[in-house]
């Protein structure tokens, strides 16, 4: 197993992590806790065989990485997990919701195994540009599920010069979250920046954000919408709205990548803004994340529903950076 004893064995056990993995809060099955998933890593490291129940303790983490915010020992538990799953993996030890999301992005180069036009969006088509120094990267998300937010993000964006890339394909995150191979999405997405000419790409997904981070290319800079937007919020002329919203954090946005102030400054600068009882590093999961959604569907449900108890009752919409956290704030109810 690929995994760094050194790290596994920096787990004392203290169970500090209980305090605020969402999922043992769910379950309360110490399988189901950062802790309990780690002595599971400790053990396949060490030569167990694979189960089912190491699967799906291995499984229905959301990489939130709340634990990490809160270990004394400074172990960083998603990493350990996301490697845990490479394993898992190369072992054919997948469920079949994991193995039928894999088969999906591989054949069709989205999430959703889609075969319409990823740019279908897109009213005005107009001959694609051919260089840009900025680039939107739509992901799979607002192309095939949320177009008026593509459509709209791009007016806003293109006021800068910002243009698309003619074969965007999914950045990779549901499979690098899962433990499968994305190198060919990567490959394929880092050759198509390049040909743009492009030395920053912005993305409105924190999981593609994280993923076009990760893809290690020094030809380009990656940039979150909300962050581009705070860079120009002087050329934007905002009107503000009578209206009092609050933020949600997504976890590879905010904690994974300490992106807290930009969004905030945006939203400060078109209305009232009124915080969560959890929020910033502290931020609760919507569940969504980490294969989680697409592989335990209720799970992540119970989670969207807990993390709306933290909303405060007097604003009028949830606000968030992240398509999928949006889908599955919605589908617990919530106006985003």
């Amino acid at each position: 197993m690929n995994v760094d004893l050194r790290s596994i064995n920096k787990c004392v056990r203290c169970g500090t992590c209980r305090s605020v993995c969402p999922i043992f809060e769910d379950s309360g099955w110490e399988s189901a806790n950062t802790r309990g998933r780690i002595m599971i890593i400790k053990g396949l490291a060490e030569g167990r065989e694979a189960d089912a129940s190491a699967v799906d303790s291995l499984s229905t983490c959301t990489t939130c990485g709340l634990c990490t915010e809160c270990c004394p020992a400074g172990v960083n538990p998603p990493e350990l997990i996301e490697a845990s799953r490479r394993d898992l993996v190369s072992r054919g030890m997948v469920t079949e919701r994991q193995a039928l999301l894999n088969r999906k992005v591989i054949e069709s180069g989205n999430t959703f195994g889609e075969e319409s036009d990823r740019l279908a969006w897109l009213q005005d088509r107009r001959p694609a540009v051919q260089k840009s120094d900025y680039v939107y990267f739509v992901g799979c998300l607002a192309s095939y599920r949320y177009p008026e937010i593509a459509a709209r993000t791009f007016e806003v964006l293109r006021r800068f010069g910002v243009a698309l890339l003619p074969d965007e394909q999914c950045c990779g995150s549901p499979l690098m979250r899962t433990g499968f191979d994305y190198s060919r999405l990567k490959e394929h997405n880092i050759q198509q920046i390049r040909d743009m000419g492009a030395h920053t790409v912005i993305t409105g997904c924190a999981g593609c954000y994280t993923a076009l981070k990760r893809y290690g290319c020094r030809d380009f800079r990656v940039v979150s919408v909300p962050e581009f937007l705070a860079e120009h919020l002087s050329e934007l002329k905002l009107q503000p709205l009578d209206l009092k919203v609050t933020y949600h954090d997504p976890c590879h946005l905010g904690r994974h990548a300490r992106v807290y102030d930009q969004p905030r400054q945006v939203i400060k600068a078109i209305c009232e803004l009124e915080e969560m009882a959890a929020n910033r590093s502290s931020s609760r999961c919507c569940g969504g994340g980490g294969g989680v959604r697409s592989g335990y569907g209720e799970l992540s449900l119970r989670l969207a529903k807990k993390r709306l108890e933290d909303v405060p009752g007097d604003v009028d919409y949830v606000v968030t950076s992240c398509p999928l956290c949006i889908r599955n704030l919605t589908d617990a109810g919530a106006e985003i």
